[in-house]
């Protein structure tokens, strides 16, 4: 496995047993008012949007109740909700891999200040707009965790068959690529033939990856995780690809 991809995977089970559920659950809540307000109403099986965000909270322990709440403000039909913001940041780390980051916020000045201050602690750079979102494009992407090669075979043809874009194999990891409006057919052929997705999301991928050495890599790997601790910042992506030593070790420490 890419050590882009598993690095991708060591967060998303980072993420599941993230001991800060509050600030998790914050942002969980955030993805569902952002579905809901931009995807087409409060029904998960009308919004498949919701649907991807929904499936996500639960995923991570998030409480039925606190889901349920969510969408019926992003609905009206609670509290009010906060008018939230979509801000893109894009930078760079040590060893200039790329990193490109979503937030929501109420306030920018507050947000770019804390991305800024974080990127130069980290000792990377933010950049300016548009400086590495080229080098990344919006896909599906369905991850499976399957031991067994011949069923990590028959769920591929599965996916192919169903207009996946790409499909890739490695160390008991199953990566499904797809173009967005694909992405439910896709998950529901493969839910279809009793598949148990470990994530189905959209998500940014790059369109090229920079290896980076050993000391480079422990930097950026603290950097993310440090921007993706700021409460207003959804998610972090990048173009890095580490090294099998140093992800085991981040992964110990998850």
């Amino acid at each position: 496995m890419s050590g882009h991809s598993k690095w991708s995977t060591i967060k998303r089970q980072k993420g599941a047993n993230d001991a800060k559920r509050g600030a998790l659950f914050t942002k969980l809540a955030r993805d569902i008012v952002l579905a809901v307000r931009d995807g087409g109403g409060g029904d998960p099986e009308m919004n498949f949007r919701l649907r991807l965000a929904v499936d996500k909270a639960k995923s991570n322990n998030m409480p039925l109740d606190s889901i349920t709440r969510a969408i019926r403000r992003a609905s009206g039909q609670g509290e009010g909700v906060e008018e939230f913001a979509e801000v893109t940041y894009e930078g760079y780390g040590p060893g200039g891999g790329a990193i490109l980051l979503q937030a929501l916020t109420t306030n920018r000045n507050r947000t770019a200040s804390e991305v800024r201050s974080a990127f130069n602690r980290g000792g990377g750079n933010l950049g300016e707009a548009g400086c590495v979102s080229w080098n990344f494009e919006t896909k599906g992407v369905i991850t499976l965790e399957i031991k067994d090669p011949d069923r990590a075979d028959e769920l591929s043809l599965v996916a192919i068959d169903a207009e996946s874009e790409d499909v890739n194999y490695e160390e008991g990891l199953l990566e499904i690529y797809t173009a967005p409006e694909n992405l439910q057919s896709v998950q529901r052929a493969l839910e279809a033939e009793s598949a148990e997705l470990a994530s189905c999301d959209i998500s940014l991928v790059p369109k090229a990856t920079i290896v980076l050495d050993e000391k480079a890599s422990e930097q950026t790997l603290r950097l993310l995780d440090s921007l993706e601790e700021l409460a207003d910042v959804q998610k972090a992506y990048t173009n890095a690809d580490f090294p099998p030593e140093v992800l085991e070790q981040y992964q110990a420490a998850a």
